[in-house]
This record gives structure tokens, C-alpha cells and sequence, in this order.
């Protein structure tokens, strides 16, 4: 049990995500999530936490876990083509983490997604939330472009506003 963590966590609500995600940043955050879906058959989601709950942190869940559980329920693995990608923001402990569904992840590994997660991470140590998110979804972009190409009309299943959980 982490009590430096617990306290981060009990401390960081809703306006911690309101504040660095207003309004006209999440649509920002949609509409770049919209365009770069335009260029590959891949679908993105970006959901962002303030905290974890008492009890799973008391039981020392990680943002990689918690993670997991987001991509299901917000179905992200229900694609045609196994091709879904969750991009997830723990606030209180500013871990990116992205779960690829097993089409997406067997071509490109965990590696790849390492690398855009520091890329994030990065830009929110310095407050640059909006920059590293969308830094973040063209990163993804990018490489589903390059393993999953657009061919004919585009088929959006998966909503591209983002989630406050």
C-alpha cells in the first residue's frame, strides 16, 4: 500500500480534469481524433480519470489495469477488425497507458506504445495536456495508418469524443 499514492488520489476530484480538459480542449481532442481516423481503418478512443477509488488503490491497482477494465467497458475491443486502440490518462498519477485490441496489438506490440506514452508524459510534466494528447492520438494515428489503411468509405464505430470518467 502506497500512502503517498492514496493521498494523490483522495486529493485529485473532477475539477483537476475540468481545468487542464475544458470544454474547447476536449473538442479540439475530437476533431483531431476524427481527422487522423480518416486515415486509417483504425478506431481511437481517448478517456481520461481523475483518480481511482479507495478500494482499488488499497488493493494497488495500476493505471495498466484500470486501463484494461476501461477498454471493455467502453467496448473498444468490439471492432470489425480487431482494430481498436484506447489511449487512457490516470491524472492523479499522469500515466498514459494504451491498450490495443489483439489485431492492432500482434502487429505492433507494446513497445510502439511505450514510446507514445512517454511522448504524453512528457509534454504533461510540463502542463501541456492538450499538446500531448493530441500529440498522443497522431502517434497512434500514425501507426495504424501504416498497418491498418484506409480502403474505400470509412465506417466509424467507435464515438471520437473523448471520456471523462
Amino acid at each position: 500500500m502506497n500512502i503517498k499514492r492514496i493521498i494523490k488520489h483522495l486529493s485529485t476530484g473532477q475539477a483537476a480534469v475540468r481545468s487542464r480538459f475544458p470544454r474547447a480542449v476536449l473538442k479540439k481532442i475530437e476533431h483531431t481524433i476524427a481527422q487522423v481516423e480518416q486515415t486509417h481503418a483504425g478506431q481511437i478512443r481517448f478517456a481520461v480519470e481523475d483518480a481511482l477509488e479507495l478500494s482499488p488503490l488499497l488493493v494497488g491497482q495500476t493505471a495498466r489495469e484500470r486501463a484494461i477494465e476501461v477498454f471493455s467497458q467502453l467496448r473498444v475491443w468490439d471492432t470489425e477488425h480487431n482494430n481498436g486502440v484506447l489511449i487512457y490518462l490516470l491524472l492523479a498519477d499522469r500515466d498514459v497507458e494504451i491498450v490495443a485490441d489483439r489485431g492492432v496489438h500482434a502487429k505492433l506490440g507494446q513497445t510502439v506504445w511505450e514510446a507514445v506514452c512517454q511522448e504524453m508524459e512528457a509534454a504533461f510534466r510540463m502542463g501541456k495536456f492538450e499538446e500531448g494528447v493530441i500529440a498522443g492520438v497522431r502517434g497512434v494515428g500514425a501507426h495504424l495508418a501504416q498497418h491498418y489503411p484506409q480502403v474505400g468509405a470509412k465506417t466509424n464505430e467507435l464515438p471520437d469524443q473523448p471520456v471523462i470518467l
